[in-house]
């Protein structure tokens, strides 16, 4: 089993080389030390969230609050060739949250939320600064647990025009649609450049949505013969597309 990884700040990261010690505390420290109950000796990941990486083992246990990690090596993983963004329509509740983890754990490198015209939630009033923060903390746990060095970008909320700018800008833009022809299966996979994934809400994509995608350069895929939700299609989408990109050939751990 792989190291836990620690999220540390990245001037912590900077100037790390073997043999140096680095000092993890506040919440990471709280928790490194009160629910993983580390002991000195044990192997950690520490990374900064911007695709350093430092392994290293425990030296010291400070209290209940921090420790020590002594550095044995050090990586810089850069951004991967091909970038995925996955705009994904705000979903009820908490699904929110899991479409992020989802979607962070499968690779994705920028989370869009959008304001679809069928969303039942709305992100005003105080919901406009839980939701971003939720989704935030979502995708650093999530990135924490998947042992990524990278952690993606949640971006500000976006307007239908918003997404039509990003398909124009996009390498590859794909809006997923249960009444769509063309299979994802079927799609070629730039080895690089972005790739855009739209994941229209619970009550789908209004006509005037989907005519505005296409119209920008959008093609319109199925994932396969099953609906599925708006917080799980994201993820089963990427992953088919992963599954034919150089990021998955690769042995090596990325994000």
């Amino acid at each position: 089993m792989t190291p836990p990884v620690f999220l540390v700040p990245q001037a912590d990261l900077v100037e790390a080389s073997a043999g140096s010690t680095i000092r993890v505390e506040g919440a990471e420290g709280r928790h490194a030390v009160t629910v993983r109950r580390l002991a000195v000796g044990e192997a950690v990941t520490l990374v900064d969230g911007a695709g350093t990486r430092a392994e290293g083992t425990v030296s010291a246990v400070i209290g209940k609050q921090s420790l020590d990690v002594t550095v044995e090596s050090t990586t810089i993983e850069p951004p991967a060739a091909l970038q995925v963004t996955v705009v994904q329509a705000l979903p009820k509740g908490d699904r929110g949250e899991l479409a992020v983890e989802l979607l962070t754990e499968i690779g994705a490198d920028l989370i869009v939320p959008w304001a679809a015209a069928r969303c039942v939630t709305v992100w005003k009033g105080e919901r406009a600064e839980r939701g971003p923060r939720r989704w935030s903390d979502a995708a650093q746990s999530a990135a924490k647990q998947a042992r990524r060095a990278r952690l993606p970008e949640i971006s500000p909320l976006a307007s239908t025009a918003d997404v039509v700018d990003r398909v124009r800008s996009s390498t590859l833009a794909l809006v997923l649609h249960e009444a769509a022809v063309t299979a994802i299966g079927d799609v070629i996979v730039p080895a690089t450049g972005d790739v855009l994934v739209i994941v229209g809400p619970e009550g789908g994509l209004t006509e005037d949505e989907l005519q505005q995608f296409v119209a920008a350069g959008a093609g319109v895929v199925r994932i396969g013969p099953t609906v599925l939700r708006t917080s799980s299609a994201g993820i089963a989408a990427v992953a088919a597309l992963l599954a034919r990109s150089d990021r998955w050939s690769r042995p090596e751990m990325g994000g």
